[in-house]
């Protein structure tokens, strides 16, 4: 899907009456939703309740297939594995909500200013965008990591300076379109929600790659992505510690692709009324 071009809803949208009654019909919406919705209720659940510490080490018991006591078995370091994909959800949508609030926050601000004043103010916006866009994340990040080392606070810096251009174009491109209409901001806040569900997958799988890499998250707290890293070699002992991992990276990504694909129909007021 091309958010850039594509045209953008309008904030009438939000109250087209019936909202949640095709919301409910559409097979996009519900399944990201849902799925959205339980990778939020495993960080939030994480919080007071695991099945099992999952800083705890148990030598004795390491590698074990999925048991009534350790529902997804256990890691080589004898921690259990469901512990940890709960807690590790925790990371990721703490890089998601951080990472995207800085891209949404300074890429409106600069896509605004570069729709108000025209000119050379724009090409300059323009240009730094396509210069941001030069470096991606992953790589921002082994630059960031060269000079003030490893961290998820580096990784937060990387994947929100990414967003940023991107939230500066679109904002910019659908601000011209409306510029001469009484509110800005809130006829262009539609397709911002689209694009915060989009660019929140994307900072889950750029926080994955990061700390499989060694850049992101650091032990001893827990990450869907170094948990990837640490099943690498041992896959055919079990495999199923990369299955695990990967397929809580999977659903969330899809799940936020999903909620994304669903937002921008019901938002967009022609495809509303066209259902």
């Amino acid at each position: 899907m091309n958010a850039i071009t594509a045209p953008a809803p309008s904030a009438a949208a939000l109250k087209l009456p019936g909202f949640w009654q095709r919301a409910v019909k559409h097979r996009s919406f519900v399944i990201g939703g849902v799925l959205a919705a339980l990778l939020l209720i495993a960080a939030l659940v994480s919080f007071v309740w695991t099945p099992w510490s999952p800083y705890a080490m148990d030598m004795a018991n390491k590698m074990q297939a999925p048991t009534g006591s350790h529902w997804l078995g256990t890691d080589a370091f004898g921690r259990d594995v469901a512990s940890l994909l709960l807690v590790g959800a925790r990371a990721s949508i703490l890089v998601g909500i951080i990472a995207v609030g800085i891209g949404l926050v300074v890429g409106t601000a600069l896509g605004l200013l570069a729709a108000a004043k025209r000119g050379w103010v724009e090409e300059a916006v323009m240009r730094l965008s396509d210069f941001t866009l030069a470096f991606p994340a992953i790589l921002s990040a082994i630059m960031m990591t060269a000079v003030f080392g490893a961290g998820i606070v580096n990784a937060i810096v990387a994947i929100g300076i990414y967003n940023i251009p991107t939230f500066a174009r679109i904002t910019r491109a659908s601000a011209n379109a409306i510029w001469s209409r009484e509110y800005v901001l809130p006829n262009i806040s539609a397709v911002l929600i689209v694009q915060i569900t989009i660019r929140f997958a994307i900072a889950i799988l750029a926080e994955a790659a990061l700390s499989y890499l060694g850049l992101g998250t650091q032990p001893p707290q827990p990450s869907w992505g170094r948990m990837l890293s640490e099943a690498q070699t041992l896959m055919f002992q079990q495999p199923l510690l990369a299955v695990f991992p990967g397929m809580a990276i999977a659903l969330a990504v899809l799940g936020l692709n999903l909620l994304g694909d669903g937002l921008r129909d019901l938002l967009d007021p022609r495809l509303a009324r066209a259902r």
